[in-house]
C-alpha cells in the first residue's frame, strides 16, 4: 500500500510541484570543507511526465508539454491500456521516430544525469533506442551512453555525462521496425563531484560515477531497492530491504591518499529517507561479521572529513573477518600501490546473494533481528589508467581491468588473485551493466578477459 501511495504521488503532482518533490528526495551528503574541491548538490533541471498536451497521430509535429515544446517525429501521446505508462499518457514511438526538445535546458554544472522510463508497447517485439544530446542548440548531436533495449514492463534507464552550458535531448528509436515503444517520466538533474581529495575535475574527469550507473539507480525514495545516494567521496545504490549497498563507486588519485588518521566513527546515515531503517554502529555486534567498508577508509585519507565519510553504515556490508582483514585488505593495499605508482583508478565494489560464514561458523543469512542481509559474495572491479586528463577517452582495449569475486567466508584464501574473474561474470551474477559509459565494443573487449598481471 505504501508503494501504491508513493506511486500515486509521483503520478499526480506534475510540473513545479513534481519538481519540488524530486528535490526533497535527492539525497546528498551535507557539504564538508575540503580545500580546492568542487562540490555541488543535485538540482533538477527538467521533469516531463507527458500528462499534458495532445497528439493522436504519428505525423511529425511540435507538441507543447509541461516542460516546453517537443518535436514528435513518428511519435504520438499514447492513452491506450496497452501503452506502458505512469498516469494517463506516455509517448509512443514507432519505426525510427524520435522525441526532441525544441528548447535549451540550462543551469547544469558538474554531472548531468538523465533518467527515462521505457518499455515495449502492447505485444510488439522489443526495440532499441538511444539518448542523443546537443550543446549548440540542435546544430550537432552526440550519443550518450549505450543503446537501450526495451522490455514488456516499464524500466528506468539512466545516463550520466559532463554538464554543458546548454543542453537539448533527443530520444531516438533505432531498431525494431514498426514495433512501438513507450517513453515516460523523463528527469534531468545536475550536480556531483570528483574523486576525494584534491583538484577540480576537468569536465567529467574524476567523477565517482564516471564509468556509469551499473543498476540505473534513481535518487527517488520510490526506488527503495535501487536508491541512488550521491555522496561527496563516493556514490552508491542502496537496498532498503537488505540494509546494505548494492554497489559503491569511487575514484582514487594521489591527492586522495594523505596522512589523516582512521576516524573509526561508525554511525547511522541520517540522510536515508524518512521511515527507512537505519543501521547503527552496534548492529553487527556479536555477529561474527565485520563492518566491512565498500569504499575503504584508507582510500580517503586526504582530510579528516574525507576519512570520516567512509564510516557511514550505508557504506558497510557484513563481511567475514578474514575476508575483510586479510584477502580484501590485501587487494585494497595493492590498489593503492597502483595509485602511488603514478596511476589513477576507478573502483566499483558490491555484494550479492544471501548467506555468509563468519567467525562463529555456520551460514548466517541476516543480522540485527533480520534487518540486515549477509551477502554470499563480495566483488570489485578496478580500472587502472595513468595519471592524466580526459579519462574516458584514455580507456582503450589495452587498459588494465581487475575483476575479483570472493565468497563471503572466513576460511577464504588470503591471496586475492585466486579470485580473479571477468567483469562479464560479475554482470551475469548481479544483473548489472558495469562500465556502461564505455562504447559497447570496448566493453566487450575489457569485460571478457581475466587480468593476467
Amino acid at each position: 500500500m505504501k508503494k501504491f501511495i508513493r506511486q500515486v504521488c509521483i503520478i499526480c503532482f506534475a510540473g513545479l510541484l513534481f519538481s519540488s518533490c524530486k528535490k526533497e528526495l535527492d539525497i546528498t551528503q551535507p557539504p564538508v570543507n575540503v580545500p580546492h574541491q568542487a562540490k555541488t548538490e543535485l538540482s533538477t533541471l527538467l521533469t516531463e511526465n507527458f500528462e499534458t498536451g495532445s497528439k493522436a497521430s504519428y505525423a511529425s509535429a511540435s507538441v507543447t508539454l509541461s516542460s516546453g515544446s517537443w518535436t514528435f517525429d513518428d511519435a504520438l501521446l499514447g492513452t491506450l491500456s496497452t501503452d506502458l505508462k505512469n498516469g494517463t499518457k506516455s509517448a509512443r514511438i514507432r519505426n525510427t521516430g524520435s522525441l526532441t526538445t525544441n528548447f535549451n535546458i540550462t543551469g547544469g554544472t558538474g554531472t548531468i544525469t538523465v533518467t527515462v522510463k521505457h518499455g515495449t508497447f502492447s505485444s510488439d517485439a522489443d526495440s532499441d533506442w538511444e539518448l542523443w544530446t546537443s550543446s549548440d542548440g540542435g546544430s550537432t548531436w552526440q550519443q550518450q551512453g549505450n543503446t537501450v533495449t526495451t522490455s514488456g514492463s516499464l524500466q528506468t534507464a539512466t545516463f550520466s555525462f559532463a554538464a554543458t552550458s546548454s543542453l537539448r535531448i533527443s530520444i531516438r528509436k533505432v531498431s525494431g521496425g514498426s514495433s512501438r515503444i513507450n517513453i515516460d517520466d523523463i528527469s534531468i538533474t545536475a550536480g556531483g563531484t570528483g574523486g576525494g581529495g584534491g583538484g577540480t575535475p576537468t569536465g567529467n574527469d574524476d567523477d565517482n560515477m564516471l564509468l556509469g550507473n551499473p543498476s540505473s539507480a534513481v535518487a527517488d525514495a520510490y526506488y527503495e531497492e535501487n536508491y541512488l545516494m550521491v555522496k561527496t567521496y563516493y556514490s552508491l545504490s542502496y537496498s532498503r530491504s537488505r540494509a546494505i549497498p548494492n554497489w559503491v563507486s569511487w575514484h582514487i588519485q594521489s591527492t586522495d591518499l594523505g596522512t589523516a588518521s582512521r576516524s573509526n566513527d561508525f554511525r547511522a546515515d541520517a540522510t536515508l529517507p524518512s521511515g527507512w531503517y537505519q543501521v547503527q554502529n552496534s548492529s553487527y555486534s556479536g555477529s561474527g561479521f565485520d563492518r566491512g567498508h565498500n569504499c575503504p577508509s584508507a582510500d580517503r585519507t586526504s582530510t579528516t572529513d574525507a576519512n570520516s565519510a567512509t564510516f557511514l553504515m550505508t557504506n558497510m556490508m557484513p563481511q567475514a573477518p578474514n575476508n575483510n582483514q586479510k584477502t580484501w585488505a590485501n587487494l585494497e593495499n595493492y590498489t593503492r600501490s597502483l595509485v602511488n605508482a603514478g596511476n589513477e583508478v576507478y573502483v566499483i565494489c558490491g555484494s550479492y546473494g544471501k548467506g555468509g560464514t563468519g567467525s562463529l561458523g555456520g551460514v548466517t543469512t541476516t543480522l540485527d533481528n533480520g534487518n540486515i542481509t549477509v551477502p554470499s559474495n563480495i566483488w570489485k572491479v578496478i580500472v587502472v589508467i595513468p595519471n592524466g586528463n580526459n579519462d574516458l577517452n584514455r580507456i582503450s582495449g589495452s587498459t588494465r581491468v581487475i575483476a575479483v569475486n570472493t565468497p563471503n567466508k572466513n576460511d577464504i584464501n588470503t591471496d586475492w588473485t585466486t579470485y580473479k574473474t571477468t567483469v562479464r561474470n560479475i554482470e551475469s551474477a548481479t544483473g548489472y551493466n558495469l562500465l556502461s559509459s564505455l562504447r559497447p565494443s570496448l566493453q566487450d573487449s575489457l569485460e571478457t578477459k581475466v587480468d593476467n598481471q
